[in-house]
């Protein structure tokens, strides 16, 4: 079993590759088009059936090249039920699994960044993972102050289905901003300034309502595209 985590600058998205080596099947995690080509040739060069094409949640900073894999590679598009994003294949409810031959990867559906924000539990023999989007972050989260948002949301995701999970848990992020690649369930149950450690539920709104972040310069192009994949 590996994972590679592969890395867009312009938006700090992280997009991951995951895939089994005895038997080649393989799942990519939120890829990005201005990164296509490299992600495409590392596939081929690693000679993998790519069976899945997984969307975290609907982008707002970046546009996704889902559709070019479904194309190019003949893989299944996924995402949640919950979001209402147009041409995917799949929808997953939540804690619905995708099987493949050696692995499985659990969808948890977890709102408040956005409707559409589904996390990926990888549990495996080797490695217990979850790929969380925008949910958690590495000490910190989503936003909540656009596209559906929800203070009250996204906390009872985060603390009902991820800092429910083993506390070994890697967390995979789909961003980070400080060079930062993973933590773990305990690392941000315990450390995570937001969300983590003795912070009230009053304290997180405050936090929440006051970030005072500027509007993502691409939302007005790109959030039409992945509203419905193509």
């Amino acid at each position: 079993m590996f994972i590679k985590q592969l890395f867009e600058t312009e938006s700090s998205t992280y997009t991951y590759l995951i895939f089994d080596h005895l038997h080649g099947e393989a799942v990519l995690i939120d890829p990005v088009i201005e990164t296509y080509e490299r992600d495409e040739s590392l596939i081929k060069e690693l000679g993998l059936d790519l069976r899945f094409v997984i969307e975290t949640h609907i982008h707002a900073d970046h546009a996704t090249s889902s559709g070019e894999f479904r194309r190019d590679f003949g893989a299944k598009v996924i995402a949640s039920k919950g979001g209402g994003q147009g041409g995917v294949d799949k929808y997953l409810d939540h804690n619905e699994e995708l099987v493949l031959k050696n692995f499985t990867l659990k969808g948890i559906y977890t709102p408040g960044h956005t409707n559409s924000c589904m996390c990926f539990y990888l549990n495996h023999s080797k490695v217990s993972a979850v790929f969380t989007g925008d949910t958690v972050l590495i000490r910190g989260c989503g936003r909540t102050d656009f596209q559906e948002g929800s203070n009250e949301t996204l906390w009872n995701s985060v603390k009902n289905n991820i800092f429910t999970l083993p506390d070994e848990t890697i967390i995979y992020p789909g961003h980070d901003y400080k060079g930062r690649m993973s933590s773990s369930v305990l690392e941000e149950k315990n450390l995570n300034p937001r969300l983590g450690g003795n912070v009230s539920y009053e304290e997180f709104c405050h936090i929440m309502d006051n970030l005072n972040l500027s509007y993502p310069k691409k939302i007005d192009k790109v959030l039409p595209l992945n509203k419905k994949i193509s």
